[in-house]
């Protein structure tokens, strides 16, 4: 693998991953009535959080985790836990009003931008930033890339850290396009999409819980059912695994496929 290509398979694992346009919606409805200055300064601060905690796991790879104690099975399940939280509270009606509180009380003076997005930021680092925005499975890439970073030295980790930052302005990008959306949509148009996208992340977080069980026990998960729709592999695969072979099976739980001899 050369560094160009290096550079093409972390970006495009790391923005499936983060998807920064999927994640749009949710953003806007977390900073419904906002001012525009304020929503892209928000999206601002999420960026560089999201750059800073990608970048320690891509340089220091699991040390925390291990420091703690902390596998990533159980990583994988408290952040299904959380996101199941929010998304109770999107399907209840209830997120927009406990976004809405991180903006000042009714009868307070009207924040200055700066403090809106300081405020509205420190609400959304956990469950948005955390597990949402940055899951398990972007930890996960930023580690087994970091990996395969050292083979090309400095440049290498300097290249991953260019395409962590890359991902970040397409957050801030995207984030940005919030306002658009909702125009677009609408008070009642916002109100349904946060509905729908909260049973989506239910799902999502008991398919996250489902995977952490999986890579914990032993057949008390069904392989298909904690990662569906994965389970073709490509014609004339090399017994090597392949980095994006072996984030599947990190974030499965799975074995990365038939070793080398003698390891």
């Amino acid at each position: 693998m050369s560094l160009d290509q290096f550079a093409i398979n972390f970006f495009v694992a790391l923005f499936a991953l983060i998807d920064p346009v999927g994640n749009v919606p949710l953003f806007a409805a977390a900073t419904v009535g906002a001012a525009a200055a304020g929503r892209r300064l928000t999206a601002v601060y999420i960026a560089v959080f999201a750059f800073a905690f990608l970048a320690v796991f891509y340089l220091t790879g699991l040390s925390i985790l291990k420091f703690f104690g902390i596998s990533m099975g159980a990583f994988r399940i408290a952040g299904g836990i959380l996101l199941l939280l929010l998304g109770l509270d999107m399907a209840r009606g209830d997120l927009l009003a406990s976004f809405a509180a991180a903006g000042g009380q009714p009868d307070a003076e009207p924040l200055s931008t700066r403090a809106y997005a300081r405020a509205q930021f420190e609400s959304m680092i956990v469950p948005f930033g955390i597990p949402l925005l940055i899951g398990p499975g972007a930890i996960s890439s930023a580690v087994i890339y970091a990996e395969e970073a050292r083979k090309f030295g400095a440049a290498g980790t300097a290249t991953g850290l260019a395409v962590i930052a890359a991902i970040c302005v397409l957050v801030v990008a995207a984030f940005w396009l919030t306002s658009l959306i909702s125009r677009v949509l609408g008070k009642i148009g916002m109100v349904i999409v946060v509905r729908v996208l909260g049973l989506i992340l239910c799902a999502m977080a008991v398919q996250f819980m489902l995977a952490g069980l999986a890579g914990s026990t032993t057949n008390l998960v069904r392989r298909d059912t904690a990662t569906p729709y994965q389970h073709e592999h490509p014609v004339g695969a090399t017994k090597s695994p392949s980095p994006v072979s072996r984030l599947g099976a990190l974030l499965s739980g799975a074995p990365a496929g038939p070793r080398p001899a003698g390891q």
